[in-house]
């Protein structure tokens, strides 16, 4: 199939069970020719994009016939990067933003939106990743007027991604509990990464079961699949990142076998790997963490 070419996936009322694995789209080159086999081979089910990512950009046709094809089937999922809905600043940023979706959603249909826990206002911060907040009912109150006003915009259903990276162990303890108090309001569900986690595992002294209990997993509507990379902080030690850059640990698998159990309310499960940085020598590898990870949840289920 050629590029420019509309994609077909498999009809939903055919799929066996309701629980769909699926891939973050992406718009580079690269992306196109490791994933093309995929669904060529009608392995995708579903479909979640980066709408704000794509503002302002010619996005190339292969993408958008994507988009559409899978906008039709009611298998396309929004995920926002920059809404920062953490950001106490008084400005028109947010408005400017949610005026951008609002076009987004005369182009797409989209299941739901998402966007991540923390804030990303403070500067130019989209080459790296949202910054924690202290949980304090100031701060929660914050967070829970932004997602009102996404969801009124919208008029979908709203989640929060949790995120990786923590200032210290009372972030890490806290995160589940500040997410759960953002949501009720607007009765969100909770896209819980995997790889976020596992950086958290990694980088403070907590296991799994007890990490996974602080989140109110009863409104996990999606998970995340990724991998990352390792720095090295000051002291010398470690630091587990949430990069997107490399292929998928064995940790964070056993980790989907982990969750999906405790998560009754799931739906979805994406798989992500950031299109800069996929290389040739990338292709084969991404397609068999792709196909791994439809077995664990084949498995977990």
């Amino acid at each position: 199939m050629s590029r420019e070419e509309t994609p077909t996936v498999r009809d939903e009322s055919s799929m066996e069970v309701s629980l769909h694995v699926g891939l973050s789209l992406m718009q580079e080159e690269a992306f196109f020719h490791a994933t093309q086999p995929l669904f060529e081979e009608n392995l995708v089910e579903v479909v979640e994009w980066s709408f704000d990512m794509g503002w302002g950009q010619h996005l190339p046709e292969w993408l958008t016939g994507r988009l559409l094809e899978y906008s039709k089937r009611n298998l396309l999922l929004g995920h926002g990067v920059s809404y920062s809905p953490l950001d106490a600043s008084c400005t028109p940023r947010q408005e400017v933003w949610l005026h951008h979706l609002r076009e987004e959603l005369c182009k797409y249909r989209y299941r739901h939106l998402s966007e991540h826990f923390g804030f990303m206002g403070g500067g130019n911060f989209h080459i790296g990743a949202p910054l924690p907040v202290p949980l304090t009912d100031e701060a929660v109150a914050i967070g829970q007027k932004r997602l009102t006003d996404l969801k009124a915009a919208s008029g979908l259903g709203i989640g929060l991604e949790n995120l990786g990276f923590a200032f210290s162990p009372q972030d890490v303890a806290n995160q589940g509990e500040f997410l759960r108090r953002m949501l009720e309001p607007v009765d969100g569900f909770l896209l819980l990464d995997l790889h976020n986690l596992y950086c958290q595992l990694c980088n403070f002294d907590v296991t799994p079961q007890e990490l996974l209990e602080t989140y109110p997993l009863e409104r996990v509507r999606e998970i995340h699949v990724s991998g990352g990379s390792w720095s090295e902080g000051q002291s010398g030690a470690a630091i587990r990142r949430d990069t997107h850059d490399e292929s998928v640990p064995d940790e964070v698998f056993r980790l989907v076998s982990l969750a999906i159990p405790r998560c009754p309310n799931l739906e979805f499960v994406i798989f992500e790997r950031l299109g800069n940085t996929i290389q040739p020598d990338d292709y084969d590898q991404l397609r068999l963490d792709f196909h791994r990870l439809r077995e664990c949840v084949r498995q977990a289920t």
